[in-house]
């Protein structure tokens, strides 16, 4: 993961956690793409790792791996047979991933269905969701509510939050694009377990713009404004308060590689923990297995029950 991530869900997941949260490694989601199957196992491993140190507790939320709970996929199916083809053709991620691809595979084009069911198996209320994926949540309410509309009263309508700022951290190199882990330049990512030289360099190198002045201004110093946010999400107050502390961007930038490496320095450390002992995490896998099965699973034999299958 990478500090969008970190800051734009993972970081809110931990705040909101409670005994009715659900939080869900979506393996199956990964299918989509070309991987390695042992390569996928580790980064799956490596993802509950990461969820764990970053403060979710499992005996608080439930944190559970989606591909060992079946009903994800069987709902999924069920899902797709009130989806329209246009309407997933329509989705932006869709767009955007199959023109780098030659040949993509036909999961790439639902597994925003899949997402949807990952949703709606929880009677979710709220998902919390970043700036690219609100219109994959409007896809799940309207087949929610299809599915309501056709046959009769089964899943509850969620509606989605964004967090107040770093919603949608972008690369360091390129401000007009996301951070991301698939097409991110070098420099343009900061990983929550990058070393401290590092993540120091990312920031000190990280574009921002000729005239000088430290302002938050998202339409006209778009590089300058994402450093801001990065800021005010690991700091707790806002971009325009950080700024006023500021005259000179390398300044800003030097205080800032500062406050990342300390805020991640104590993730990283129980990751490691975490990572030596993969026992501990199968007993954390296999307990939220049990809880999210709990759930789940009458909530697809409701759906199941309402399209008439027996």
């Amino acid at each position: 993961m990478h500090i969008g991530n970190y800051l734009g869900a993972v970081k809110q997941w931990v705040a909101s956690q409670n005994p009715d949260a659900y939080y869900c490694v979506v393996d199956l989601h990964a299918l989509t793409l070309e991987i390695e199957p042992a390569t996928l196992r580790e980064q799956t491993l490596d993802c509950v790792a990461t969820l764990l140190a970053a403060g979710i507790d499992p005996e608080v939320a439930t944190l559970f791996v989606q591909s060992r709970v079946p009903v994800h996929a069987q709902m999924s199916w069920l899902l797709e047979c009130v989806a329209t083809y246009g309407e997933l053709g329509r989705m932006t991620q869709f767009k955007e991933k199959s023109s780098r691809q030659k040949g993509y595979r036909v999961g790439l084009l639902t597994y925003p269905v899949l997402m949807a069911g990952d949703i709606l198996l929880y009677d979710a209320e709220q998902v919390p969701v970043g700036d690219d994926q609100r219109q994959h949540l409007e896809l799940t309410r309207e087949l929610a509510e299809r599915f309501n509309n056709r046959y009769g009263p089964t899943f509850t309508v969620p509606v989605g939050y964004v967090p107040h700022a770093a919603a949608r951290v972008m690369d360091l190199q390129e401000p007009s694009r996301k951070m991301s882990k698939s097409i991110s330049s070098p420099l343009g990512s900061i990983y929550l377990f990058d070393d401290p030289d590092e993540i120091s360099k990312k920031v000190m190198k990280a574009v921002t713009d000729t005239d000088g002045e430290v302002r938050f201004d998202p339409k006209k110093k778009p590089g300058l404004s994402n450093l801001l946010e990065i800021f005010s999400s690991f700091d707790g107050v806002t971009p325009q308060e950080v700024a006023t502390r500021y005259e000179r961007y390398g300044d800003l930038k030097k205080d800032l590689a500062e406050l990342v490496i300390e805020s991640l320095a104590p993730i990283k450390a129980r990751y490691l923990e975490l990572r030596a002992d993969p026992a501990q995490l199968e007993q954390v896998i296999a307990h939220g297995t049990k809880k999210a099965t709990a759930t789940a699973e009458p909530v697809y034999q409701r759906a199941a029950a309402a399209m008439g299958l027996i």
